[in-house]
């Protein structure tokens, strides 16, 4: 695949974006990364603390909703949340197999396990359906917000929902999301998947009444082909996961809740007991707003960063060339072509890498050989099972105090070795509950050369 022009000059004078067109693992390293307190102002502009609140609140009034259309959220009252787990036997295997040191206390945010769509997806895909339902069903005067939110949950509500489509373009999980929750509402739901798609999630949709339709194309162009019937239909509404803000915001309500848990396990959070997150990243929808809300709670004691395919860094090349959305892997003779189906997005959103251009720290890249090593010793040493493209979250602990960029970061930042012995690091694992028996044990077994 050739190399455009601009990406060709780029590419001689940035070392790191010369490894990234040689599909090389790298730590790119966020250039324009700032102490929180400058950035402060600027994005409450764009979306503000009142702003994640409000949709904190909002997914507290749906919870009676939740809990009686999805009874396995009944022991959380219907509020959609994951498991924090300490994970010292994969951090110790970890070391074992890449010689790698990884200091402090390592942890899995299993939004690999929430409920309903059993994937991070379920935190702003969900959230942007159940804002979507409030405001059709409170325009049409059948619903105030101190009503009991379980009314929605009648014939007569699905009924008038249903004169309703949603519609989104999805790799897969978003799909899920989506599909499931809109179905359960009784909109009319349509779900256009990319060509990345697995076959079980576009089953499993079907299952659930929902219409696929399918590209032989690459996200993109199933985003793009979505939206524009969605466009043409006023019954319509599309979820965009390139620009939502309804999205980020569910996804930005994770900061609060991680926060709670970890004060339930005793563990401490400032700038002497730093917490790192990695986070897996396809547009950088879901992997932005949860950065975006850690960032808000936790200031400088948090350093998020992005992880992604060597075969498709999207949004590691909008960040790095400032281009934000008008870049694409393709440009930089990458065809995008990954098993880490979720995180297949050869263009990034422009406002996730706009909003936090300056709040992340950096972007690892990962072969796609060792998403099923990580996914295997994962679950040899802990006994879970995340999608392989959840495992591309591990790269980081493993480079980041073992590559020559992830030691410069931590020494800018003051992050010595003293301070790293108290240092709580989180793996964000972002898809598994759903993938069927049969699916599982050929990913057990895979071996990518």
């Amino acid at each position: 695949m050739a190399i455009k022009e601009y990406a060709a000059k780029l590419i001689e004078q940035d070392a790191t974006l010369k490894e990234i067109a040689e599909q090389k693992e790298t730590l790119w390293v966020n250039p324009k990364f700032l102490p929180f307190e400058m950035t402060d102002a600027v994005c409450q502009l764009v979306v503000s603390d009142a702003d994640i609140a409000d949709a904190e609140a909002r997914l507290e009034r749906f919870a009676p909703f939740i809990r009686k259309c999805f009874p396995e959220t009944e022991c959380t009252n219907g509020i959609i949340e994951s498991p924090l787990k300490p994970i010292p036997e994969m951090q110790k295997g970890l070391i074992e197999a890449t010689g790698s040191p990884i200091s402090g206390n390592l942890f899995l945010k299993m939004d690999s396990h929430l409920a309903v769509a059993g994937s991070v997806k379920a935190r702003g895909g969900i959230y942007e359906v159940l804002k979507h339902a409030e405001d059709l069903a409170i325009a049409a005067g059948k619903l105030k917000v101190t009503d009991n939110y379980e009314k929605l949950c009648s014939d007569e509500m699905r009924a008038f929902f249903n004169q309703y489509t949603v519609q989104v373009g999805s790799t897969g999980n978003l799909g899920l999301s989506i599909g499931i929750s809109s179905a359960a509402i009784g909109f009319k739901v349509k779900v256009h998947m990319s060509a990345d798609a697995r076959q079980w999630k576009k089953d499993l949709l079907r299952s659930k009444g929902v219409e696929v339709i399918e590209y032989a194309d690459d996200y993109s162009k199933a985003v793009a082909e979505g939206r524009k019937l969605s466009d043409a239909d006023p019954m319509s509404y599309f979820v965009d996961d390139e620009k939502s803000v309804n999205l980020f915001l569910g996804y930005a309500v994770a900061a609060s809740r991680l926060k709670k848990q970890l004060e339930e396990q005793g563990v401490v959070v400032d700038e002497q007991h730093p917490l790192i997150v990695y986070i897996p990243t396809g547009v950088g929808g879901a992997p932005g707003g949860v950065a975006y809300g850690l960032k808000r709670v936790y200031k400088n004691a948090v350093h998020c960063f992005f992880a992604e395919p060597t075969l498709c860094p999207s949004v590691l090349l909008g960040f790095a060339t400032n281009r934000y959305e008008n870049v694409n892997v393709h440009d930089f003779g990458i065809d995008g072509l990954t098993e880490a189906d979720g995180l297949a997005c050869a263009s990034p959103s422009g406002f996730v890498t706009r909003i936090d251009s300056n709040l992340i720290s950096g972007d690892f890249t990962i072969e796609d050989a060792k998403l099923y090593d990580f996914m295997r010793l994962l679950h040899k040493t802990e006994d879970v099972l995340i999608e392989p493209s959840s495992c591309a979250a591990f790269i980081g602990p493993v480079h980041l105090e073992s590559t020559e960029a992830g030691k410069g970061y931590l020494a800018k930042q003051g992050l010595t070795a003293d301070v790293m012995k108290n240092a709580t690091q989180i793996c964000w694992a972002t898809g598994g509950r759903l993938v069927p028996d049969e699916v599982w044990k050929e990913y057990l077994v895979k071996v990518v050369k």
